[in-house]
């Protein structure tokens, strides 16, 4: 019993040993097609296809995020009679992890799922084959302008989540709870500085990189059939949630 147990936790670790260097190798790869002339049209494609139609979703997800740090956090502040706090607090709360924490989790469930799925989609049809065929590299034609657009993409919905975010808080804070506008953004202007925002838009072209090329590996490494490529979207949400975690940790410790 204690054999087949060690035993499959072996498997299971040499099983994502094996993942992580074969996605390091991928990496390696798109980095080195990118040396050559991107294509422009196709990035401006993936960006109108994984960016615009993001908009909605971000653009609720932030407004009741702000919403819900201004009303948990106003009753505090308004008792100890530091209320005018309240707008640096929720912009930089907002600015450093928030922001661009919730927006990658939602472009890695709306984009990293739609990459993957298109990716898998043409691997079981062997249109990947086809263009291996015809001599073009997938990783050129495929990886290398979703990556790019993710990497513009989702620092862009950041900047419009943090502003919406921004404005949810000042909605509670104006209507709900009586503070004035000018304490509200005065509050910002003494509290927060320009890094909490760059800051966070560093940290979402790292999370694009990520959610673009895993969902591209999942995309050609994906099992034959139908079900494989509901297996292989499941993987990349799951996977880049973990990743963006994992880097946000990270990459507070080396910004803040």
């Amino acid at each position: 019993m204690l054999l087949r147990i060690l035993s499959a936790i072996g498997a299971f670790v040499l099983r994502r040993f094996e993942e992580l260097g074969t996605i390091i190798m991928l990496y390696g790869e798109t980095i080195r097609a990118l040396r050559h002339k991107p294509r422009l049209r196709h990035i401006l494609a993936q960006m109108s296809h994984l960016g615009v139609d993001s908009l909605m979703i971000v653009s609720l997800t932030l407004l009741f995020t702000g919403v819900v740090i201004s009303l948990q956090t106003a009753d505090v502040l308004i008792r100890f009679g530091a209320q005018g706090t309240l707008g640096g607090i929720v912009t930089i709360a907002i600015g450093r992890e928030l922001g661009p924490v919730l927006v990658a989790v939602v472009c890695a469930g709306r984009v990293g799922s739609a990459i993957t799925a298109e990716i898998a989609t043409m691997k079981v049809t062997e249109q990947i084959d086809a263009l291996r065929v015809m001599a073009v590299s997938p990783v050129d034609y495929l990886l290398v302008p979703r990556m790019l657009a993710c990497m513009i993409v989702v620092p862009i919905l950041t900047v419009f989540g943090d502003v919406i975010g921004v404005f949810g808080g000042w909605l509670i804070a104006v209507f709900y709870k009586g503070l004035t506008t000018y304490s509200y953004m005065n509050s910002i202007h003494i509290f927060a500085e320009l890094f909490d925002m760059t800051g966070g838009v560093i940290k979402a072209i790292f999370f694009g990189n990520v959610i673009a090329v895993l969902g591209c590996y999942y995309g050609l490494h994906c099992p034959d059939g139908a079900e494989g490529v509901g297996r292989a979207t499941t993987k990349t949400v799951v996977a880049s949630i973990i990743v963006i975690f994992l880097l946000n940790a990270v990459l507070t410790f080396l910004l803040y």
